[in-house]
């Protein structure tokens, strides 16, 4: 079982857990062709949560019971969406960036000696507990900082960067890089020809007022 909104972008999910949290900003309607925005209506929010419950659980161990959702629920889990973006969308995530909704996550000691967050409540407060575990976790291992929005703003997926000194900021350089890059060297293009142009007609204008 994968990460559903992830995997309609064929891209590599982010370890472990994370990839929840990489999954809920790839619900959006982004890159092209467009996919649907998965948040849109209670059937199709559905069944994202169906999928990231269910492959959460694999990856953490933590078997979750199914999270029906009411439709009060999808502008929470939007917000939530709107607020991820926000703090992994910035780069630097140290930053003053929102509060994401209340949730209760709760603590336990397992037979290993391990102490194991789990999370509570109903609907989207479960959904944003798992977040916030992962998020947590994540910040212990050092890799929530590698979890980043592309800078295409054409296309905004969410990617792991794998690269070793964290410096990518395309989720695909040969597709978004190459692009920006060429529109900023089309633009540079109309510049120079614009500059070149202005003082060509300044000379004409100032020739057939003499």
């Amino acid at each position: 079982m994968g990460w559903p909104a992830t995997d309609r972008y064929e891209l590599p999910h982010a370890p472990g857990g994370l990839g929840l949290v990489q999954d809920v900003l790839n619900t959006r309607s982004i890159q092209q062709p467009r996919m649907p925005d998965l948040l849109a209506d209670l059937e199709d929010a559905q069944s994202w949560v169906d999928g990231v419950v269910g492959a959460w659980s694999l990856e953490t161990g933590l078997r979750q019971e199914r999270v029906p959702l009411r439709e009060a629920d999808l502008d929470r889990l939007r917000d939530l969406r709107v607020d991820l973006n926000t703090l992994v969308g910035h780069g630097d995530q140290n930053h003053g960036g929102p509060i994401l909704p209340s949730s209760s996550v709760s603590a336990r000691l397992a037979p290993d000696g391990r102490v194991v967050l789990e999370p509570r409540g109903e609907g989207s407060r479960r959904v944003g507990a798992m977040v916030l575990i992962e998020m947590f976790t994540a910040q212990s291992l050092d890799t929530w900082r590698r979890l980043k929005v592309c800078r295409n703003d054409r296309c905004r997926v969410s990617f792991y960067d794998r690269s070793r000194n964290n410096s990518g900021v395309w989720h695909d350089a040969r597709v978004c890089g190459n692009a920006i890059n060429l529109r900023a060297s089309r633009a540079r293009k109309r510049e120079r020809e614009l500059g070149v142009a202005q003082p060509a007609r300044q000379a004409v204008e100032s020739g057939d007022h003499s």
